[in-house]
């Protein structure tokens, strides 16, 4: 690659969804942290950054990893201002997490004008066991309905289920959001 046909680019984006899914476990899975067993709720929001190459650009990815709480729909109103693409995280162990999609796709409808690229991450696929799967959300219905969001909304979505704890399908999910800003924000 040579360096003056190289680019640097900055894209924003921004983890949704329920307390409790993963959206913190997945960011240190992608950013090479150690996984941390224990859930200590963010409050309010985190952030963090990774420099990576894309085909023959530098992007700097900005990573917001909003609090899941109700209670702070009042100041993640404020971040979703400028973000390039949404992360949202449900657990495949835990159906309301799932059902809750409609009230963060409403959020977001709300205070953004025009949506960007989004991920629906279906998370902790590693605890996924037969008995769970019962009472759990099933990929083909998390896949269903990314299928249905992205052609009612005219929004590019990718689906994945995710292991913030193996990093099972964390670098391919942010591989494919990079690829979808790109494409969406040409120079």
């Amino acid at each position: 690659m040579s360096l003056s046909k190289s680019r640097a680019r900055q894209f924003k984006t921004v983890l949704i969804g329920d307390s409790g899914v993963g959206k913190t476990s997945i960011r240190r899975q992608y950013m090479g942290q150690s996984f941390s067993s224990s859930h200590i709720a963010t409050l309010g929001v985190d952030f963090a950054q990774k420099n990576v190459m894309h085909e023959e650009d530098s992007v700097r990815l900005i990573i917001w990893d909003l609090a899941g709480q109700h209670t702070y729909e009042s100041v993640r109103k404020l971040y979703y201002q400028g973000c390039h693409s949404i992360i949202f995280v449900y657990s495949v162990l835990d159906r309301l997490s799932f059902q809750h999609s409609a009230g963060w796709f409403l959020e977001i409808k709300k205070y953004m004008k025009n949506l960007p690229p989004i991920a629906i991450l279906g998370n902790k696929l590693d605890l996924r066991t037969p008995e769970t799967d019962k009472e759990g959300v099933p990929v083909e219905e998390g896949d269903t309905f990314a299928k249905r969001f992205s052609e009612k909304l005219k929004v590019p979505v990718t689906f994945h289920e995710t292991s913030a704890l193996t990093g099972e399908n964390v670098d391919e999910v942010f591989d494919a959001l990079i690829t979808q800003m790109f494409k969406a924000n040409p120079v």
